[in-house]
């Protein structure tokens, strides 16, 4: 993993050093980033970095302190120096940086029976795992605006284990909390920051808009539970780069609400950018869904390296769900050593309870995939529509994905059904509810279905 993380380093290194920069293309920009004028430190609100001494009082005092700052122009920084920070969950606040040293780790505390217990999501209608309410998020924000999480590669450092062996004893109370989460907040940048060990999902921001989160690292070891790198969630403008992520399931997931629960609430995820992102996972690598209800569209996902993985590519929803997803763009991908390459699905997922509306079925239209090479991929891709809602307007193009020895014997390693749409030098051949094309590009398809 050091050497993966290293590499990746060293790319990203050597594009910043090219001649010219402009060739890096990113999306970062979409929140600009404002200079503190202020900056204060934890120790200075009584913080103490021994791994040991509790030092909740200090970051909320703190982070009181900056609240007070942001009145002044530019807002404040949150300083921590290296040390390890044993806390309770806390919440930020807006017109601030956290800014953690090297050497500085954000440790969560172990104990649950102090975490704080706050409403379920309006899109989700309870716990994603539990009824009733769920706990707060480690990290916290709610309805703020112009929020920076960054540093010198420093920790924040969930300490799951605990949370994860809750889950697999079936002991849990509530649904578990995430390590950082933003809702109804806008101009989020997290960068420069390792995550690692989230009880829950890592990075969620929901009902977002203008997200950025580039050059960080996600690390929690590949049997933990749900432990989703980065779940933008009924967002929108959302930019994720130039990342690393080993977890115990999708790499990045798109989502918007679930059931009957998101389809009321109605708030879609959209213009999403994944870009240069590189990982491993027993699960996906770029998911969208299960919980989709709200809609998904415009989503953009390039330069994906995925090592390790149960699925590359994954866009799952399932009857009950209504909403869509459309606008689905992405290319250039690398899988290496996957279970299945490419998996479009209607029957993935649970229901909340059992008042989800059966005829409520997804839209799933408009999946552009192209220029994707895998090896050592046991099953090339699946397909599976809805009965009554088939999947249409699906190209692929410019797909390679090879097996090994052991697997040449086995079944076909295409199976589709309910779908339509086009395939162009795709190697094995896949299904043939796509139309064969031996020329133009998925562009010209999609095109000509506008």
């Amino acid at each position: 993993m050091i050497l993966i993380k290293g590499v990746l380093l060293f790319i990203l290194v050597a594009k910043s050093c090219s001649s010219d920069v402009s060739e890096v293309v990113t999306c970062s920009n979409i929140v600009p980033v404002n200079h503190r004028t202020d900056k204060i430190c934890i120790i200075d609100f009584g913080g103490v970095g021994d791994g040991k001494t509790l030092n909740t009082n200090a970051f909320k005092e703190a982070i009181y302190k900056i609240r007070q700052l942001s009145e002044r122009e530019g807002g404040a920084t949150l300083y921590i120096p290296p040390g390890v920070y044993l806390t309770e969950s806390f919440n930020l606040t807006s017109h601030m940086t956290l800014y953690l040293a090297a050497g500085a780790v954000i440790k969560a505390t172990q104990n649950s029976y102090n975490w704080p217990l706050i409403a379920p999501l309006p899109s989700y209608g309870r716990g994603r795992e539990r009824p009733g309410g769920r706990y707060m998020s480690f990290i916290h924000g709610d309805g703020l605006q112009d929020v920076v999480i960054t540093g010198e590669n420093g920790t924040i450092d969930g300490q799951g284990d605990e949370w994860w062996n809750m889950w697999r004893n079936k002991t849990l109370q509530f649904t578990r909390p995430g390590l950082v989460e933003f809702v109804n907040s806008k101009d989020i940048i997290i960068t420069n920051v390792t995550f690692k060990d989230s009880p829950f999902w890592n990075i969620h921001p929901v009902y977002c808009s203008n997200i950025v989160v580039r050059f960080v690292t996600i690390l929690a070891p590949h049997d933990s539970p749900n432990t989703d790198g980065v779940d933008p969630d009924s967002s929108s403008n959302v930019c994720i780069e130039d990342s690393y992520v080993s977890s115990g399931d999708d790499i990045v997931a798109v989502k918007s609400g679930w059931d009957e629960y998101g389809i009321s609430y109605g708030r879609p995820s959209s213009n999403i950018t994944i870009r240069r992102v590189n990982g491993s996972s027993a699960f996906a690598g770029i998911a969208v869904g299960s919980e989709a209800s709200g809609g998904v569209e415009n989503v953009l996902a390039e330069h994906i390296n995925l090592y390790n993985m149960g699925i590359g590519i994954h866009i799952k929803t399932n009857i009950g769900r209504g909403g869509y997803i459309r606008n689905i763009t992405l290319s250039n991908i690398y899988i290496e050593n996957a279970r299945t390459g490419i998996k479009i699905s209607g029957s993935v997922g649970d229901h909340p309870d059992d008042k989800y509306d059966h005829n409520a079925l997804p839209i799933v239209k408009g999946i552009r995939i192209e220029n994707v090479w895998g090896v050592k991929v046991l099953q090339a891709g699946l397909i599976q529509g809805i009965r009554n809602s088939p999947f249409t307007d699906i190209c692929l193009s410019d797909i390679n994905l090879r097996g090994t020895n052991e697997t040449k014997s086995r079944t076909p390693s295409w199976k589709c059904s309910d779908v339509s749409g086009v395939a162009r030098q795709v190697s094995p051949w896949p299904c043939s509810e796509l139309i064969s094309n031996h020329s133009g590009s998925c562009a010209d398809y999609t095109n000509a279905f506008r």
